[in-house]
């Protein structure tokens, strides 16, 4: 990819501006997953939604967003990164017009939708340009300023979500969680068009189109009936998609090595599927996450329908989960490479750990004061480990692959989401039944618990084995 620089774009304030006009739309796209979760008892309310179509409001924009990072990251080579990066933050901020204005769920969920496949288009556009536009004396700030802001997207999500549900503003209810992107995302356009420098594509790489859509197919195939299963009563079809998946992943795996032979553009590299050290890491953290966004889920219903705490209050009780994940990552940070395997250690036994005491806290009766703890070291043990799982995927990755093997691993994290999402939500809603008070509310989170513990008991002992004897992993 060549760089045209215009007038004063190649100067170093235009570079930082350009900068900040990047990761203003980042941050936009980590509030918005985690802003929603806030309001979901207010949509029910409002748009009478049931709880399949809750789950929907979330699962459609993580898997939109999972099945599209891989392709738009090999179109940013072809079209250009910064058109790119342009065209998603404007779909992104249309669609959250639309979200906030839609009269009904299904309009709510087809928005939303979009917004995934928006927020695909953007993302994998930012870090690729912050290569290109930054030295090499000055990248590694740059980079750096990718985690905080990250973080500080996680930590705003329940804060902001709780304050805008709870006021009410212009009785509007919950949908200023998406009207508020309407101003973020003008000032990250205007701002990229005006301090970006000009990125062309290479018209040479012509993108996969078929590999695309097999890869969208299957990850549709896998999670569309892990969410309406239980509401047909898990018919022979829901199993029958579930195979099916199975079977699309193969097709396209052998569609990549095809590719190789013919010397097209492959969407996932076949040196990186050949890499056991990198296909286990990329397994682990879809696992991990899956465990983490399916609590995050359940906690947020859990708080308010059950407990009967106020959009705000239940946001106060989830923050410290964020604000641990940005201490730790900060001082892992320090880390760089080194002790990668006994970090990851550590992060599992912290957050097995406090999904324990969540879950006695829970059952025993305490009030939401009582998580305060548990949640904010279950946010140390995730600050802890991602950053080191990052660096551990990555570590296998190639130069030349970079960009593809990033676009890898964070869509098979948003797959991770999407599926745990699926079945916590299967597991908290099939318990709950009709149960309205709040010890069914109670009961319901228990049983939701044992699959996020469940999980990361099965990491902790992988991760230590890895530790222990990390010459298996090479086979």
């Amino acid at each position: 990819m060549s760089i045209a620089r215009a007038g004063a774009a190649g100067e170093a304030g235009n570079r930082w501006a350009a900068l900040a006009a990047l990761y203003l739309a980042m941050f936009m796209s980590i509030l918005d997953i985690s802003v929603v979760n806030l309001a979901l008892p207010a949509i029910r309310a409002d748009l009478g939604a049931n709880d399949t179509e809750l789950e929907w409001v979330l699962v459609i924009y993580v898997l939109a967003f999972a099945a599209g990072l891989l392709p738009f990251g090999r179109f940013g080579d072809v079209l250009g990164r910064g058109r790119l990066f342009c065209w998603g933050v404007a779909g992104f901020t249309l669609s959250s017009l639309a979200c906030g204005l839609a009269p009904d769920i299904p309009t709510l969920i087809a928005s939303r939708g979009v917004q995934g496949l928006s927020a695909a288009m953007m993302v994998p556009q930012v870090l690729a340009i912050v290569h290109v536009i930054f030295s090499e004396e000055e990248k590694g700030r740059a980079i750096g300023l990718f985690g905080s802001v990250s973080a500080l997207g996680a930590v705003a999500g329940p804060l902001v979500g709780g304050v805008l549900v709870s006021a009410d503003l212009f009785g509007l209810g919950w949908r200023p969680i998406f009207l508020i992107n309407l101003p973020i995302g003008l000032v990250s356009v205007l701002g990229a068009l005006r301090y970006l420098p000009v990125l062309k594509g290479d018209t040479r790489q012509a993108p996969d189109w078929v590999g695309t859509f097999l890869f969208a197919l299957a990850v549709l195939a896998l999670v569309f009936p892990l969410v309406e299963g239980r509401q047909f009563g898990w018919p022979l079809w829901c199993f029958v998609l579930i195979g099916l998946s199975a079977g699309l992943a193969v097709v396209f795996h052998g569609l990549q090595k095809r590719n190789v032979r013919r010397g097209r553009t492959q969407l996932l590299p076949v040196t990186l599927t050949r890499d056991p050290v990198f296909v286990a890491g990329v397994l682990f953290i879809a696992v991990f996450f899956s465990a983490m966004a399916g609590l995050f889920f359940m906690m947020a219903i859990f708080l308010q329908s059950g407990l009967g705490l106020t959009p705000l209050t239940a946001g106060l009780t989830l923050a410290p989960h964020p604000i641990g994940v940005i201490l730790a990552s900060t001082l892992s940070g320090r880390f760089g490479t080194r002790r990668l395997a006994e970090r990851i250690v550590l992060s599992t036994f912290l957050v097995l750990g406090a999904l324990v005491a969540v879950w006695l806290l829970i059952s025993s009766g305490w009030a939401p004061w009582a998580l305060l703890l548990p949640l904010l070291c279950l946010g140390l043990g995730v600050g802890t480990g991602i950053p080191a799982l990052f660096q551990l995927v990555l570590s296998r990755v190639a130069g030349v692959d970079a960009g593809a093997g990033s676009g890898v691993l964070q869509a098979f994290q948003q797959i991770g989401m999407a599926f745990g999402i699926a079945v916590q939500g299967q597991i908290f809603f099939q318990v709950l039944g009709n149960g309205a008070g709040e010890a069914a509310y109670r009961q319901a989170a228990q049983a939701t618990l044992v699959y996020p513990a469940g999980v990361l008991a099965g990491l902790f002992a992988l991760a230590v084995v890895r530790w222990a004897w990390p010459s298996i992993w090479h086979g």
